[in-house]
Order: C-alpha cells, then sequence, then structure tokens
C-alpha cells in the first residue's frame, strides 16, 4: 500500500476496480490512461498513483462504455461534464508513438470484394496470405462513402463505433473513416450475415487490447525512461508483437483442434 493515504498504485486500483467489474483487466486501466479518460500523476520514479477521484472517473468510464455502450470519445466528454476529468489535451503514448513511427504488416485472407468508392479511398482486395502494409500516409472515407463500400446501414456502424470496434478521427469538421475501419467493418459485414451478435463482436476489441497490454509489459524496458519511443525501439516492438502473434496463432490452432475433438 502506498504511504500517502488515499493514494493508490494500479495493482490496487485494479483490485478495487473488480470489486464492481470482476473481469476488468488491468491493460483497460492503461488503455483508458492512453484514450484520456483518467489522469493519474506521476511519483518521482514514474508510478502512476491514482486518487479517490481518478478511481470514481475509471468506474464512470467503465459504467458508460460497457453498460451503455457509449463511445470513448463521448465517455470523455461525459466525465469533463460532470467534473471527474480535466479539459486537457490527451498526451501521445508510447504505444501511439510506435505506431506512427513504423508500418504494420498483417496478412489477411481476401474478403468478398465491397463496391466501388470514390477516388477519396483506395480500396484493394487482397490475395489470400499476401501481407497488407499499412503506411502512416492514411486514406480516408467520408461517412456516406463508408456505408456505401461496406453496405453497413447506419444503426449497425453505431453499434460497431459504441463497441470500440471502429475508431473514425474527426478531420475538420468531418466525420472520417480510416482503412483499419473498412478492414474491420467488410469482416464484420460475413460475421453478421453468418448470424452473429453484433454486440458479441466488443469481446475480440477487447482480447487485441489485452494482447497488447501483454505487449506493453514486454517492452516495458523500452520505454521505462521516457514518454516516447525512437524508430530503432519502435521496431523491436512490432518485432516482440509479430513474435507474440506467432505463438498466440500456434496456441489458437491447437485450441481449436482440441474444441473441434480432432
Amino acid at each position: 500500500m502506498n504511504g500517502n493515504p488515499g493514494i493508490m498504485r494500479i495493482g490496487e486500483v485494479h483490485a478495487q476496480l473488480r470489486k464492481y467489474f470482476p473481469d476488468i483487466e488491468l491493460s483497460k486501466i492503461r488503455y483508458y490512461e492512453d484514450k484520456g479518460l483518467v489522469q493519474p500523476s506521476r511519483s518521482r520514479k514514474g508510478y502512476r498513483l491514482y486518487s479517490e477521484r481518478d478511481i470514481e472517473c475509471l468506474r464512470e468510464a467503465i459504467r458508460l462504455a460497457q453498460e451503455e455502450f457509449v463511445p470513448l470519445r463521448v465517455v470523455r466528454l461525459r466525465l469533463i461534464e460532470q467534473g471527474l476529468l480535466r479539459d486537457v489535451p490527451v498526451p501521445s503514448s508510447p504505444r501511439h508513438a510506435a505506431r506512427e513511427a513504423v508500418s504494420n504488416v498483417i496478412s489477411i485472407p481476401a474478403p468478398p470484394a465491397p463496391p466501388a468508392v470514390t477516388s477519396r479511398a483506395v480500396l484493394t482486395v487482397v490475395p489470400e496470405s499476401v501481407d497488407v502494409t499499412v503506411s502512416s500516409d492514411q486514406h480516408y472515407l467520408t461517412t456516406a462513402e463508408f456505408l456505401g463500400a461496406t453496405g453497413l446501414a447506419s444503426a449497425v456502424v453505431t453499434q460497431l463505433h459504441a463497441l470500440g470496434l471502429l475508431a473514425p478521427v474527426l478531420l475538420g469538421k468531418e466525420i472520417a473513416y480510416t482503412e483499419f475501419d473498412l478492414r474491420v467493418a467488410v469482416v464484420a459485414v460475413i460475421l453478421l450475415e453468418r448470424g452473429v451478435d453484433v454486440r458479441l463482436l466488443g469481446s475480440l476489441r477487447r482480447v487485441a487490447e489485452r494482447e497488447i497490454g501483454l505487449i506493453d509489459d514486454l517492452s516495458a524496458p523500452l520505454h521505462s525512461k521516457g514518454s516516447g519511443l525512437s524508430g530503432e525501439q519502435a521496431r523491436s516492438v512490432t518485432e516482440l508483437a509479430a513474435e507474440v502473434a506467432s505463438l498466440r496463432s500456434v496456441l489458437y490452432e491447437r485450441a481449436l483442434q482440441d474444441y473441434l475433438g480432432r
């Protein structure tokens, strides 16, 4: 326990939150901090220090996101309106720096070709097992283009957004969807056509977040002395993530075979 009354470290906060949300992961607290939904102070050694107000802020953020399916951007505004959160810019996290510093190479199967979109968006149908490099030079789609490309109803897009599966950005006063949003939506369409309840898809996002939390823990020595990553450090984190993904893939294959009784 921290010697300062009313001040707790992240492990103690996690234990407190599990009384209300038994399935909450430690990585979720870090994720919410990355999203600007809680603003803990830091000790001289860099440890996160949470006040009672921070814990109340986290409880309300988790409740809004998990029980009312409120998008995280809106959750932040609600917290500010309630006086639980200061209206200050969200600092860039080491994981954001890693994502911006290098390209991610992801192998995906080819989805059915969606309808053509306007020249503002570049849409490529990927042959099976071909690597796709998503660079930092993003192409964006307007809401109308996104709906046309995916064939999703506006209500379903709203649900996917509320579940955190879509993460559009604000360009000026216009909502814009990224290539990642498009890829998520294309696969979501396939699952929805199979009769999958859209609310269950949120669990897949949480799986991804837990893995990122693991990578954050494993790569901690790379960014323990600063708030950002150099290009070389970011590449090291990306290589580590690829190795974690390879292990996860093998474990997943084995678990699936056990499930199928093979």
